[in-house]
């Protein structure tokens, strides 16, 4: 099957994700800067969203570039990604307004770390279906350790959510920070192909 389609919906779908997330910041009441106080919170956790939103599309979009084929698993996978994506907007604004209370800030790792595995499972499919280890997207991606590291941050990111929800935003951002090192390895198997 032809990969188009799947890449212009994901692009529209991220597209409407970063235009909802920013909805979410209210235009604060007064005209100084004290005004702007409370925004704040909302303002780091839309930033630390977008971030997130921007390194899926980026990778995504080097991923399918990579992509000869797909198919129907990889079209529910993808579906599946964007699902996770989606409420992304909801848990920035619920950890924004709550200024990065216990519970918000669980939950939105929790869509972090659920946004990995879906990741992990499309990237997995795409692999497969070019030939599974000994293929040449295969060896581009490699072992992954970013990859890896990322769920068990979210993990630990959750847990420390209920002691120290500053900590865990924290944890998140060092995580996004991480992925905002530039990637060359499926970038050069585009090329190639």
């Amino acid at each position: 099957m032809d990969k188009n389609r799947l890449e212009a919906f994901s692009d529209g779908v991220l597209a409407i994700i970063i235009t909802i997330t920013v909805l979410e910041m209210k235009v604060p009441h007064g005209s100084d800067w004290p005004a702007l106080k409370p925004v704040l919170p909302v303002f780091l956790t839309y930033l630390l969203s977008f971030a997130y939103v921007g390194i899926y599309w980026n990778n995504h979009h080097h991923l399918l570039k990579a992509t000869r084929r797909i198919n129907a698993g990889i079209m529910w996978a993808n579906l599946h990604l964007l699902f996770w994506l989606s409420l992304f907007p909801f848990v920035t604004g619920w950890m924004g307004e709550n200024h990065f209370s216990a519970a918000p800030s669980a939950l939105y790792g929790a869509v972090l770390l659920l946004a990995a595995i879906a990741w992990y499972v499309l990237q997995s499919l795409i692999i497969a279906e070019h030939g599974g280890c000994e293929s040449k997207l295969a060896a581009a991606i490699g072992k992954d350790w970013k990859g890896k590291l990322s769920p068990a941050l979210y993990a630990v990111g959750i847990v420390v959510s209920f002691f120290q929800p500053w900590i865990a935003g924290a944890i998140y951002a060092i995580v996004a920070l991480m992925w905002l090192i530039p990637d060359r390895r499926l970038e050069r198997l585009a090329k190639e192909t």
